[in-house]
């Protein structure tokens, strides 16, 4: 169970990345937000964005033609 799920699907580089920023600020430290989206390199642009942020990556996968993706915000 995520706090917020934010909709990306559809969108290409670097939308999903600026999408998921702007949603992050906008839940509390320590809750998690789901992302959902199709762009085939956003599997490396999340993992990077994390290491960037400093946000958790907290699961990564692929399912039926979409990737969904759970970050914790730490900042």
């Amino acid at each position: 169970m995520t706090d917020r799920t934010l909709d990306a699907r559809g969108l290409n580089c670097p939308l999903p990345i600026l999408r998921t920023k702007k949603a992050l600020k906008e839940i509390a430290v320590g809750e998690t937000l789901e992302v959902l989206a199709t762009d085939p390199g956003s599997m490396a642009d999340f993992a990077a964005f994390a290491r960037q942020t400093g946000d958790e990556l907290v699961s990564a996968e692929e399912l039926d033609g979409h990737f969904r993706y759970v970050l914790r915000r730490n900042s």
